[in-house]
């Protein structure tokens, strides 16, 4: 038997100094494929049918509890619904620029890993 000093094991360690950088990358993995899938709604798909999808995932969204489905379709399916209002589109436009700076800041750091 081995005496229990209340140490957690190494491996556990090494979990907690590697979960930052985990839901890092987590968080710009979903701005980029969330930039992704807004442009393409703005890019290719149109307006009657860019409103149809946004509710078919605020739908799906309701039901993130699910496999398959997520939470991330409900704001995803606002921002569908949002580019084909005016008084909106800009706040999108706003929206979907920042999330690409936070997916080229993830590309970049892994290019860069000094920063």
């Amino acid at each position: 038997m081995t005496k229990d000093n209340g140490a957690p094991p190494p491996a556990a360690d090494n979990a907690k100094q590697s979960r930052p950088k985990s839901q890092r990358d987590l968080k710009q993995q979903i701005a980029h494929w969330s930039y992704r899938i807004l442009r393409w709604g703005r890019d290719r798909v149109p307006p009657v049918i860019r409103s149809i999808v946004g509710v078919l995932l605020m739908i799906g969204g309701v039901f993130g509890f699910l496999p398959v489905l997520g939470f991330w379709m409900f704001p995803l399916g606002l921002a569908f619904i949002a580019m084909d209002l005016p008084f909106t589109r800009a706040r999108i436009d706003v929206w979907a620029e920042s999330l690409r700076q936070r997916a080229d800041a993830g590309i970049d750091s892994e290019r860069n890993p000094d920063n």
